[in-house]
């Protein structure tokens, strides 16, 4: 027999896990890009490197935020209904 269901208060601690990372991840972008602006660096592997992160890497963590939001969400709304259907709320 499958179970469905979660624990409410492991639910929103989840919820707020994932939202939390929305911070760790701007700060990994506003170090990096700070950092490119800062160094002494000519060449190709930077012209390369820099090209990446302004286009398809900082796009990839902008959508990895987007879906730390959107998850985190989604568990903190879930755990408040489940407590209200149990009657917690």
């Amino acid at each position: 027999m499958t179970m469905y269901g979660a624990n409410p208060e492991q639910l929103a601690s989840l919820g707020r896990t994932l939202r939390q990372q929305i911070t760790t991840i701007e700060g990994v972008m506003s170090t990096v890009s700070s950092m490119m602006a800062g160094t002494t660096w000519v060449g190709p592997a930077r012209d390369r490197f820099e090209n990446d992160w302004n286009t398809s890497f900082r796009a990839a963590l902008g959508k990895l935020n987007q879906a730390f939001d959107a998850a985190g969400g989604d568990c903190i709304a879930r755990s408040n209904d489940l407590m209200r259907v149990m009657g917690v709320r």
